[in-house]
């Protein structure tokens, strides 16, 4: 596999036919702003917006610890649906970003001899680290809260709809390690959710995520530069 950028019959840029190109404007702009029955584009976005349900729901407790649990929360007004969605997204989050560090590693190890790749037994590490997140820290949070781990959160359904361009472009035969880092990165930018009654529980997790983001800045750096010279 290459494992650099290279130029090549690239003819996705509107240079390549100025013709073409001047003849889409004008057709661009010709167009009428409003479809055959009077409505706007922005009209039947907004329609749609106000008819539709949710992303799903939080299921209710099903175990004998979740009703009391969930119940006590309700009667002091305040909403346990809220952070029971926001640990189901986040358990999402880190089950992708195993899957992210695996696809990371088969890529590596595939790597081309003399191209830059991050050390493997690093990313192994990292790899673990995540899966630890996912198994004892969140996994575990929701059981406690009476919650079932296993279920799909409407913020985690739309998390993992945004993280699909990520694991894309990992399992993408065609990428670069340095475009899989640059897909990492943007992973390990994502924010680290909690709340104060766990803040001792996720602390040691956020410093761990803290070092990924530096040492996968430091690795793209490397990489990018790599193919610069």
């Amino acid at each position: 596999m290459h494992n650099t950028t290279h130029m090549g019959m690239n003819r996705t840029g509107a240079k390549m036919s100025p013709v073409d190109v001047s003849r889409m404007a004008e057709a661009a702009l010709a167009a009428p702003e409003t479809l055959p029955d009077g409505k706007s584009f922005a009209a039947i976005r907004g329609e749609a917006i106000t008819e539709a349900d949710r992303v799903g729901s939080v299921p209710l407790p099903g175990t004998v610890k979740g009703v009391p649990t969930t119940g006590m929360a309700k009667l002091k007004g305040e909403k346990p649906e809220v952070l029971i969605d926001k640990l189901g997204e986040r358990l999402a989050f880190e089950r992708t970003g195993v899957r992210l560090y695996e696809a990371l590693l088969t890529k590596c190890q595939l790597a081309a001899d003399g191209a830059f790749v991050p050390p493997l037994e690093a990313l192994r590490e990292i790899r673990e680290d995540e899966a630890r997140h996912f198994l004892l820290l969140l996994q575990t949070t929701l059981e406690n809260l009476g919650a079932d781990p296993t279920a799909q959160t409407p913020c985690a359904d739309v998390t993992a709809v945004a993280s699909m361009g990520l694991v894309q472009t990992l399992t993408d035969p065609r990428t670069t390690v340095a475009q899989c880092l640059n897909a990492i990165l943007m992973a390990e930018l994502a924010e680290q959710t909690g709340h104060d009654e766990m803040a001792e529980t996720f602390r040691a997790a956020l410093t761990q995520e803290e070092a990924h983001l530096e040492q996968v800045k430091t690795w793209l750096r490397e990489a990018v530069a790599r193919e610069a010279t």
